[in-house]
């Protein structure tokens, strides 16, 4: 029995859709391990973030926070004025970094609950944040734009 072109068209389209549906499926599995979240201090307790995790921790750094250890190895504090969390960095900071200011970090959660960066990114300007710290935080009332910190 020959099937009619309405039957080869369907199942035509079908085969493609399945095919298309497989190919995204497959892109989506491959890009699971490089999507990095953001968070701020308070959503990494919230969320109950696990040890190994990659993501991105946002928002300020704490006031008397910095202590620069021997080499490159420096250690401060990220909060969003509700929680705090101890990072420490490995490498060289940006320009940029000082107490008060805006940052971004990327790295993971250890064991002893210390945030263990592998990227520190700083504002670079007085009119600038990442966006994802902005909105973070002036959904704290912690932040906002143009106004200078006394």
């Amino acid at each position: 029995m020959a099937m009619t072109r309405k039957q080869r068209r369907t199942t035509l389209i079908v085969s493609a859709l399945a095919v298309l549906g497989a190919a995204v499926g497959l892109v989506l599995y491959a890009l699971e391990d490089t999507i990095v979240f953001f968070y701020t201090p308070s959503e990494v307790a919230e969320k109950k973030v696990q040890v190994g995790q990659r993501f991105r921790l946002g928002g300020l750094v704490a006031d008397g926070s910095v202590d620069r250890g021997s080499g490159t190895v420096v250690s401060f504090t990220v909060t969003d004025k509700d929680k705090s969390l101890p990072v420490r960095f490995d490498g060289i900071l940006p320009d940029l970094f000082r107490e008060g200011q805006g940052v971004v970090a990327e790295g993971k959660m250890t064991a002893a609950g210390t945030f263990e960066a592998d990227t520190v990114l700083a504002k670079h300007d007085e009119n600038y944040m990442p966006r994802e710290v902005a909105d973070a935080l002036k959904k704290k009332g912690v932040w906002q734009h143009g106004e200078k910190k006394e």
